[in-house]
């Protein structure tokens, strides 16, 4: 990380930020996701629904979804 870095994460709304993508980094892990496709595919996807009123897609986000792409997932261990 660069020495900058820390300067985000030196505030509250910086820890939550590190916390809350650390959280999603490490259940893509668990549930043998690629954490950059998968964090990719999110933001793309949250993107796209940005002007949605509706929030019906995002289960289709979630890590077990059968909508994740075959990109986000792992094909073995040594993707970690």
């Amino acid at each position: 990380m660069h020495k900058h870095t820390w300067r985000l994460i030196d505030t509250i709304n910086g820890e939550k930020a590190s916390a809350l993508v650390y959280s999603i980094v490490e259940t893509a892990k668990a549930n043998g996701l690629n954490p950059f496709r998968y964090l990719e595919f999110l933001l793309t996807e949250m993107m796209e629904h940005e002007e949605d009123t509706d929030c019906c897609f995002i289960d289709d986000l979630l890590l077990w979804s059968d909508s994740i792409p075959d990109i986000c997932k792992m094909k073995n261990k040594k993707e970690h």
